[in-house]
């Protein structure tokens, strides 16, 4: 099975929500609220804040966690490319396993990554090469050219009968080490979905999502109409 590594990485710019990482919620800040719920995760066996905000790092030190000191270049979304970015932080760290864990997920509880890692091992035993957080979704969606996934007129049909759509969440990501090395990336082409409910699935980019986040995070779960974890079986 081996060893299991989670790494939360933050940089201090962003662009649509200033101080995005350490906005205040349940009571501390992003950051710290993730490291916390990853720190409650005993499959886990290190966690590594990797940064280039010297403040951040000295957050996740106080925190009792590791700390990967990121330069300029690994986090100003110009020099390197994002696989460049996912290559550097997998080779500047150790374990046999990673899971990429955003802090701006904030809803992805212990829980969660326990189940996670459990149909991870099992999905990787049975060809997977990867495990990825996905919310289903069945909605009307068009590109430029128009519908893509249903058709209009006569034949238009209740959203109920879509195909099923998956969104990937970016909230847990799981892949051996050394693949994310040789992809540049945090999962493979062929990842098995990982499927969690809408409230989970909330990402924070903006201040809209960040309030939504606040919003929803002592929602009764009976309300939020949570799903199976996951679809199929292994």
């Amino acid at each position: 099975m081996g060893s299991i590594t989670a790494v939360i990485p933050v940089r201090a710019g962003s662009r649509r929500l200033k101080n995005k990482n350490v906005a205040p919620f349940a009571g501390t800040n992003l950051l710290l609220n993730k490291i916390e719920q990853i720190q409650k995760v005993k499959e886990i066996d290190n966690i590594v804040v990797s940064s280039d905000s010297d403040i951040m790092l000295a957050m996740a030190k106080d925190a009792g966690v590791f700390t990967h000191k990121r330069s300029l270049e690994f986090c100003d979304e110009k020099t390197k490319s994002f696989g460049e970015v996912v290559k550097h932080i997998a080779e500047s760290v150790e374990g046999d396993h990673i899971l990429w864990a955003t802090c701006t997920s904030p809803l992805v509880f212990p829980s969660l990554y326990k189940k996670a890692i459990e149909e991870y091992y099992l999905a990787i035993e049975n060809g997977y090469d990867s495990l990825v957080s996905f919310e289903r979704i069945k909605r009307y969606l068009w590109n430029e050219d128009g519908p893509i996934n249903y058709e209009l007129g006569i034949k238009h049909i209740p959203s109920q009968q879509l195909p099923e759509m998956y969104v990937v969440t970016d909230g847990i990501l799981l892949s051996p080490r050394k693949k994310m090395i040789e992809w540049s990336y945090f999962h493979g082409s062929n990842p098995y979905k990982f499927i969690i409910d809408k409230r989970s699935a909330i990402d924070i980019d903006d201040g809209l999502d960040l309030a939504c986040a606040r919003a929803w995070l002592d929602m009764d779960e009976s309300v939020s109409h949570i799903e199976p974890y996951s679809k199929g079986s292994l």
